[in-house]
């Protein structure tokens, strides 16, 4: 059985230290002893961990070991058009199960009235989410999670392409080698005649998932396992893991 991964501010001196509910769920609802031994990640390097002490809302551990990276070094960004904030829900567990790197929440033309406002007292959530989701999977960075904004603006960089429902290459067969890829996908109802232009003026490449229509929560996350797989295979051996930092 895989060990479970927690997130800490930071490993100094080989050791770190959980506190708040995090070490109350551990203390009182895991009931972890000391000597147990856990996976520890700071937001950027992973460790194999073994708890020192435990008090009600403190839990302390030891580094043992450096692990070796859980993904792809590629980042995936995910722009989703707001939707009921359920699906967006949804949207962020599973994407950040798949290691997309930062998801990006923006209001198309076609969202429904009133989401762009309300979706500024989610961002929390959204983060607390991501943070389950990111120690359920064993990842060693936690993804960004962007404020909501408008879509019209948007810049990035790298590779960028918009799912359409027609038109374009499919996804899987477009990625053409390494460096930053980005996703957008839409709401209901898909883009507007405006913002087709407006986007293929930015250099977003239209992209494809075949020819089933999709919802939009299923659209998301059907785009960043065919992205996830194809970094994957093109990603560079990752680099031995580091001794703990003194």
């Amino acid at each position: 059985m895989a060990r479970r991964r927690f997130f800490v501010s930071e490993v100094r001196n080989g050791a770190a230290e959980i506190a708040g509910e995090e070490a109350r769920h551990l203390a009182r609802v895991l009931r972890v002893e000391v000597g147990q031994r856990y996976e520890i990640s700071d937001n950027s390097r992973a460790w194999l961990a073994e708890v020192t002490e435990v008090r009600k809302d403190w839990v302390r551990f030891s580094m043992l070991e450096e692990l070796a990276a859980a993904i792809g070094r590629t980042p995936i960004v995910l722009i989703a058009a707001l939707i009921k904030f359920d699906r967006f829900e949804w949207i962020v567990e599973k994407a950040t199960e798949l290691g997309v790197s930062r998801i990006v929440p923006v209001e198309s033309e076609r969202s429904e009235t009133g989401l762009l406002a309300a979706a500024q007292k989610r961002v929390e959530r959204w983060r607390r989410i991501a943070r389950e989701s990111s120690q359920q999977s064993r990842r060693d960075r936690l993804p960004e999670i962007d404020e909501p904004r408008k879509l019209r603006g948007l810049e990035l960089e790298g590779q960028k392409f918009r799912l359409e429902e027609q038109g374009g290459s499919l996804l899987r067969e477009a990625v053409p080698g390494c460096g930053q890829v980005a996703v957008l996908v839409g709401p209901e109802g898909g883009w507007t005649d405006g913002e087709r232009e407006r986007l293929d003026a930015s250099g977003w490449s239209r992209a494809s998932l075949g020819p089933m229509i999709l919802r939009a929560e299923t659209a998301a996350i059907a785009a960043v396992a065919v992205l996830r797989q194809a970094t994957l295979e093109i990603d560079p051996e990752h680099e031995p893991p580091r001794p703990p930092s003194a």
